[in-house]
Parts: C-alpha cells; structure tokens; sequence
C-alpha cells in the first residue's frame, strides 16, 4: 500500500507540476503580434528568442543530407523569423528603445543570398544548392539600364569639344617644338634654292660670253673686209663720237669679275648686309 500511494503520489505530483508549467508556458509564448507587447523588456526579450532561433536554423540548413524538402521548410522558417525580428526591432523602436535596422549587428543575415529578380526572400546553406534555385543564381544580371538623350547631354562640357586643350600645359610646348622645326626647315630649303640659281645662272653667263664675243669679233672682220677706205674715215669717225669705255675688258677681267660678284653675293647670303 505504501507503495501504491506513493506511486499516486508521485503522478498527483507530476500532474500537478505539468499543470503548473503549461500555465507558465502559456504566460511565457510569444505574442503572435509584435504590437500587442507594451513592455520594451519583453520586447528585448522576444527579439533575442527570435535571434537565437535563426541562428539555431541557419546551423541546421548547413546540413545537405537533410533532404529537399526538409531544407525548403528550414528556408523559409528562417525567412518567417528574419521577416518577425524586423516587426520587433521596430516595436522596440516605437517603445523608446534603440533601432536595430541601422546600429545592429546583421550576423543572421550574413550567410544568406538574395535571387536575382526574388527581393527580400533569402536562400541559406544548402538551399543555395538545390535545384532550380542554382539556375537562379548562375543568370547573368540584366543588363544596366540605357541611358536617355538628357542624360547624355549632361556630361557635355567644354572638354568634350576640346575648346581647353591649350589649358592642360603640353599641346603648347609641342607646337613652339614643330614651329622651330618647320622655320628651320624652310630656311634650309629657301638656301639651297637660291645657291641653286646662283650657280645657273653663273654656268649660263660663262657659257654666252666667250660666244658673243667671237660673234663680234667675227662680225668685225667682215666689216673690215667689205668697207672701203673712205668708210673707214667714216666709221673711224663716228666710233670716236660712240666710244664709251676707254679698254675693252679680255676674258680673264670678265672671268674675275664674275668670281668676285659670286663671292659677293655668297658673304651677303652668309652674313648679312
């Protein structure tokens, strides 16, 4: 009998503490709604639950022999609790308390990866991995919007026309260089076409003397043949009235005489006036 009453004893006892814990449980759930709290500790409070409880999930979905679907379901708890720390953060917000969304660590956060094209839903650890989500990762991103005509023609200044070229300091000395180049240049050629002419005209003036004077002299021997003696008073004559040079110059004069004017013209060429 002992027994049995303490074996009823120990269920009475049991039942009575089951009791007892379910209506502390009870007082301790979660509010379904982040509004119904009023208290900034209780708040604080379930915001470190729903913390706890991700990091707890993020460490499980690590595990890719869990299967495909267990994984989804692990997935979007994790989404569901994120999306539920964002509603307390900001009920603590409204409670006085600090804001989380811009000084809080994003620990739970860190390990996730948005889909192109899917925002504000995060895939972690193997879900990453499973089929049709990898397809959505290996896309190539769209590409950058173009831009419109006004757009453009923002970034249409001076420069884009080169009107401050000369500003930037190196087209100037560049063109002072090919200036100094090209002056040199014509000088040189403007040189050596008129040392050119000078010898022309040098070579034509040797070659046409010595022929005119033969031609002269020529001529006079059949002037002197052909005239009589009274002519001859008669040229004799008029070349005393015509005769202008007292010494008629011979070919060595004419030949010095163009040497000197040669070398005349080349010390005015060299050195100046």
């Amino acid at each position: 009998m002992a027994r049995n009453a303490e074996k009823a004893m120990t269920t009475l006892a049991r039942w009575r503490a089951a009791q007892e814990g379910g209506a502390q449980q009870q007082k301790s759930r979660r509010p379904y709604l982040a509004s119904e709290c009023e208290d900034l500790r209780e708040a604080e409070k379930w915001r470190n639950q729903v913390i706890s409880e991700v990091a707890r999930k993020v460490s499980q979905i690590q595990n890719a022999g869990l299967g495909e679907f267990r994984i989804r379901d692990l997935n979007d708890e994790i989404n569901k609790l994120l999306r539920e720390k964002g509603h307390w953060e900001v009920r603590i917000k409204e409670l006085g308390g600090p804001d989380y969304g811009r000084v809080g660590p994003k620990m739970t956060d860190m390990d996730g990866q948005e889909a192109p094209g899917n925002r504000g839903y995060m895939y972690f650890g193997a879900a990453k991995d499973l089929p049709g989500v990898r397809e959505l990762f290996e896309q190539e991103p769209p590409p950058p919007p173009r831009k419109t005509r006004g757009e453009l023609m923002k970034d249409i200044d001076a420069d884009y026309y080169g009107y401050r070229d000369d500003d930037d300091g190196v087209l100037i000395p560049l063109e002072r260089l090919e200036e100094k180049t090209a002056i040199k240049a014509a000088i040189r050629e403007y040189k050596n076409k008129k040392l050119a002419a000078m010898s022309k005209n040098e070579d034509e003036e040797e070659t046409a003397d010595p022929i005119r004077m033969e031609e002269e002299d020529e001529d006079e021997e059949s002037e002197g043949e052909q005239i009589s003696p009274d002519e001859t008073d008669e040229r004799s004559e008029v070349a005393r009235f015509m005769a202008h040079v007292p010494n008629i110059p011979s070919q060595a004069d004419i030949e010095a005489a163009l040497v000197e004017r040669k070398k005349r013209e080349l010390l005015e060429t060299f050195l100046g006036d």
